[in-house]
């Protein structure tokens, strides 16, 4: 007796000892979702004849005992008897016995269908938000059969951080460890690949302020730039008084990380110092400016001129001249 068992497009063979009335075929490997044929040979004078899994019977002849729709005839007649299930699962994993019954003796045939299953993760860490020298763990749990192997890495061009195992510790994170992490879980079947985003918040840090001349009536801007997670709000003061958008003719532009204070037409007052604070719930930076006066020096009248931050010195060049 010959038991084939065909994955759907695929046929699998496996023959047993011809001299025995009880044969064991090898075992049969097919992938998660596939269709699996099985196929006894009957031979002459067989009275009943039955497929059955565990002891439970499939098909006795044209009847139908299974109440699994995935499992359908296929062929009966006298050469053969053929069923087959579809979309095969891990439950239909183990023994299968074709049972004939001839006029003289019984004669039965089994095989041990093996199911593989693509990886899939099961059980990821969430997206988190951490504070800047926190110990953070990050886990990738996935099932399969074979069973996956795990891994880990940080997505950016360098990718340096990895690690082979399911677990990915980063002790005291800092912000350049902040992104996107990506587990993979990998089998002889398939690959399965998603990802966490690490948010790594820090206090401001602001860049060093840069002084700005400007003459009377024109107009100058003072620029502060802060690098912080979250994004910092912006206060602006003049020596110690807080400056709030509009006062005095003056504008505050906040865009991001970067914040603007304009003076629309600069006037005598408005000279001095200036700073800037960067501020979020981790902490402050601060940075200062000076808003100094240039002069228009001229040559005379209808001559050139070039602008200067001292009276002085434009007096003292055109005493030279």
């Amino acid at each position: 007796m010959i038991l084939l068992l065909l994955p759907a497009g695929l046929p699998v063979r496996s023959q047993g000892d011809s001299q025995s009335d009880n044969k064991v075929m090898d075992n049969i490997t097919v992938r998660q979702g596939e269709t699996v044929f099985l196929r006894c040979a009957q031979g002459d004078v067989v009275t009943h004849t039955a497929w059955l899994n565990r002891s439970s019977i499939l098909y006795a002849g044209e009847d139908k005992w299974s109440v699994d729709p995935r499992v359908s005839l296929v062929t009966l007649n006298q050469e053969e008897f053929t069923i087959k299930i579809e979309n095969v699962d891990m439950t239909d994993e183990g023994q299968y016995v074709c049972a004939v019954q001839t006029s003289s003796r019984p004669r039965t045939t089994s095989v041990h269908i093996l199911v593989q299953v693509p990886p899939k993760i099961i059980n990821l860490s969430r997206d988190i938000v951490v504070n800047e020298g926190a110990n953070v763990t990050l886990m990738c749990q996935a099932s399969g059969k074979p069973e996956p192997s795990t891994s880990w890495k940080l997505i950016s061009s360098s990718g340096d951080l990895a690690s082979d195992d399911e677990y990915l510790e980063i002790p005291s994170i800092s912000r350049q460890r902040a992104g996107t992490y990506e587990c993979t879980a990998v089998n002889d079947i398939d690959t399965d690949v998603q990802t966490v985003d690490i948010t790594v918040n820090y206090a401001p840090t602001v860049s060093e302020g840069r002084d700005v001349g400007v003459t009377l009536g024109q107009r100058g801007v003072l620029e502060c730039e802060a690098d912080a997670v979250p994004e910092a709000d912006f206060e602006w003061y003049k020596d110690d008084r807080r400056i709030f958008n509009g006062f005095d003719g003056m504008e505050i532009i906040n865009t991001g990380s970067l914040s603007k204070l304009t003076f629309f037409n600069v006037s005598d007052g408005d000279y001095g110092n200036y700073t800037c604070v960067a501020i979020n719930k981790l902490g402050s930076s601060n940075t200062s400016f000076l808003l100094y006066g240039e002069l228009l020096c001229l040559s005379g009248p209808g001559g050139g001129g070039f602008l200067s931050s001292s009276l002085h010195f434009c007096n003292s060049l055109f005493s030279l001249a």
